[in-house]
């Protein structure tokens, strides 16, 4: 794979000292002569011929933008600028497109005070890489769960985006949890003894209570991107989002009911998504859908070996019962009948090598006692969220969708499962894998139980001693995966890797061709 080019860092750090003032005083004045860029840039979504940016100004500001192929801007072509207006809390994010296949490419952001043309922001720059017209090699890293279980930004920081980013991957997918909306920061974590175990040396007013108002979480998101490790990697790696239930509040659906919640004066959980949607849409460089402006779930092309497809958990799924109906029915959906029908028609649609599915929970693993993610607990035939995936594993056999691999997050340990129908109570499917990842920076829990309706095996897994949970990003327990495509023999190999970057365990996988 061609390396990376590194930004300068004074281009990185918002033309010198600015980025670096942002992060010791995060309320920044308004009295400031100059429009500031308040929280670096972020790039998302890339293809072989487009990409989002974002960026976020602190006051009323319109952006002009340029984008080139060098680093020194020679041959920058002009965008036309956006206004960042209070609406959306003066973040602005753009499709840019036109772009030629496998180049770096920079992008450039210049803000303009709209109560003061002659105030002008010094100049922001990032950069990303579009993905390949041809067969060459791909790299890309995935994890989830940030700033959650109260250990927020400590004097570290949250290091392992460092460590990720070293690897220069094509991409990071952020596989959920996102932001913990529903996880309060302490100024100081303590031990059962009283001794302090960690400081949160960044602390926020949208970080000491539960989000609730708009505000809030946007804060959560802001909050995330004052850390120097994800400023650095989002100013030179694209981020593809999808959520999960953080976002909003934990174990999230439709009918989740919090009146009995003591921490929230607002009780109506579609007032509270409502507003995390609006919050995840305006701090994340995820792609705007027309035709369902909200959608999370999405397919994006990485060159002709690669397509991702992200699945939303949250958005479509019924309500968390015992899990346990013998019909499917909407109160046994996970995907939803609509979803369920674009990932069909997709795969089968697709012509890349690999299909990795991007889903924001795991297949086997009980989670919640068995109601909340897919995994009943019961080790029978399908019933429940489980007849929804069985009827998605037979259709991928059906139709010879050839190549898929299952990335997750969610639970806070990493492991390899690989399902098979011989062991499996459900038997009408091909064989194929699933790599859990994650916390990138939030309490380490786990091992969950399997669940052996669809046959998973345990390959590999590191989690904490029995008895021990939440454990800090200090622990050392915090852990993302690697995943790289040859482009000559088009073989796949994972990575499971902790934030020492030392190499957990791998495997190959070669490629089935009908």
């Amino acid at each position: 794979m061609p390396k990376l080019h590194s930004l300068s860092r004074r281009n990185v750090l918002i033309g010198g000292s600015a980025l670096a003032t942002t992060l010791a005083m995060p309320a920044i004045s308004r009295a400031q002569s100059r429009p500031v860029f308040t929280h670096g840039v972020q790039s998302g979504d890339v293809d072989a011929s487009s990409g989002m940016i974002w960026t976020r100004t602190d006051r009323p500001a319109k952006v002009m933008m340029e984008v080139a192929t060098t680093e020194s801007f020679s041959n920058a072509r002009q965008l036309a600028p956006m206004n960042a207006l209070p609406g959306s809390d003066m973040a602005i994010k753009r499709l840019v497109e036109g772009l030629p296949s496998d180049q770096d490419i920079f992008y450039r952001f210049t803000a303009m005070d709209l109560n003061d043309v002659n105030a002008t922001s010094e100049p922001l720059v990032g950069r990303f890489r579009t993905a390949p017209g041809s067969r060459r090699s791909v790299k890309f890293a995935w994890s989830g769960d940030t700033a959650g279980q109260g250990w927020g930004i400590n004097e570290d920081g949250m290091a392992c985006y460092s460590t990720m980013a070293s690897h220069q991957p094509d991409f990071f997918l952020h596989s959920g949890d996102t932001i913990y909306a529903d996880g309060p920061l302490e100024d100081e974590v303590t031990d059962e003894s009283g001794a302090v175990i960690w400081r949160n040396t960044v602390n926020t007013d949208a970080k000491r209570k539960v989000a609730e108002t708009l505000d809030e979480y946007r804060g959560q998101w802001l909050y995330n991107m004052m850390d120097e490790h994800v400023l650095a990697m989002n100013a030179e790696v694209p981020t593809f989002f999808q959520w999960d239930d953080h976002e909003v509040i934990n174990n999230w659906s439709s009918s989740r009911s919090i009146m009995e919640d003591e921490r929230y004066s607002e009780k109506n959980i579609h007032v509270l998504a409502a507003r995390a949607a609006q919050a995840f849409h305006e701090m994340a460089p995820i792609r705007y859908t027309p035709a369902e402006p909200g959608r999370v779930y999405r397919k994006i092309s990485y060159g002709p070996m690669l397509d991702i497809f992200f699945l939303d958990l949250r958005s479509y799924r019924g309500p968390n019962t015992d899990n346990m109906q013998d019909e499917l029915t909407d109160e046994s959906r996970i995907l939803g009948a609509e979803q369920m029908a674009w990932l069909k028609r997709e795969l089968t649609n697709s012509r890349a090598t690999w299909k990795v599915i991007a889903s924001d929970m795991p297949i086997g693993l009980v989670v919640g006692g068995g109601a909340e993610a897919v995994a009943n607990g019961d080790n029978g035939t399908a019933k429940g969220r489980e007849l929804e995936i069985a009827n998605l594993l037979r259709f991928i056999k059906a139709a010879e969708v050839k190549n898929t691999v299952w990335l997750t997050a969610d639970v806070h340990y990493t492991a390899a499962h690989h399902y098979s129908p011989d062991r499996a109570q459900f038997q009408d499917f091909a064989p194929f894998w699933e790599f859990v990842s994650g916390p990138i920076h939030a309490g380490t829990f786990g091992p969950n139980d399997l669940d052996m309706t669809f046959g998973p095996e345990v390959r590999y897994v590191k989690a904490p001693e029995a008895g021990q949970v939440n454990l800090p990003p200090s622990a050392g327990l915090q852990f993302f995966g690697l995943v790289e495509i040859d482009g000559a023999t088009e073989q796949l190999t994972v990575r499971l890797m902790d934030r020492a970057n030392t190499e957990l365990w791998a495997t190959t996988l070669d490629p089935e061709h009908v």
